[in-house]
């Protein structure tokens, strides 16, 4: 079922031609598997809502172990994926929202907030910004970021490409106000 795995991080050490200490990092976990659905209407999508919850721990866990912090040390998250020509938007959706949230969140201890997700149809080289949101507070603006992503050769025509994010820190040098990240209470995924 998965062709192949890769992990991507990115250290941001300057912005705007200032110094970032520390570097912001960002890991990204992409999985490029097959669709089992490729090429037919199928009205039950449970198959690709298990393989879903299989990638939300797997992937999700992937990402903090690159970043080599504990799962508590994480603070922001975004999940996306990419369907191949032959496969539906549903199929993306399928995957990643009824079940990969709550392994994911087990991978980041806790995640109170709505992970942010974005889906899309693309061929091989594909790209997709995968939305991240603090992963406790949504009123954390200095977290609100995306990281880009793509797998040259997928997806191919029956293929998925499936991504998690994960980051230790917000966006580089954040100063547009709001709640930070040392004043929230993670109760209600808002503040």
């Amino acid at each position: 079922m998965i062709r192949k795995i890769l992990t991507v991080i990115e250290e941001t050490h300057r912005e705007g031609g200032e110094a970032v200490s520390p570097p912001t990092r960002k890991a990204a976990a992409i999985a490029v598997i097959e669709n089992p659905l490729s090429g037919r209407h199928v009205a039950d999508l449970t198959t690709l809502i298990e393989i879903g919850e299989m990638l939300g721990a797997l992937l999700g866990e992937r990402a903090v172990h690159a970043l080599g912090i504990t799962p508590g040390q994480a603070q922001s998250y975004g999940k996306a994926a990419i369907v191949g020509e032959d496969g539906e938007l549903e199929h993306a959706a399928a995957i990643l929202h009824p079940k990969l949230g709550a392994p994911l969140r087990k991978a980041v201890e806790k995640g109170a907030a709505l992970v942010p997700s974005a889906k899309k149809r693309g061929g091989m080289g594909s790209t997709i910004d995968v939305p991240l949101g603090h992963k406790d507070a949504a009123y954390v603006r200095s977290h609100f970021d995306a990281m880009e992503i793509r797998v040259p050769d997928a997806p191919r025509r029956d293929e998925i490409v499936v991504a998690v994010v994960v980051t230790d820190s917000g966006r580089p040098l954040p100063r547009i106000g709001g709640l930070r990240h040392d004043e929230i209470e993670g109760k209600d995924g808002l503040r």
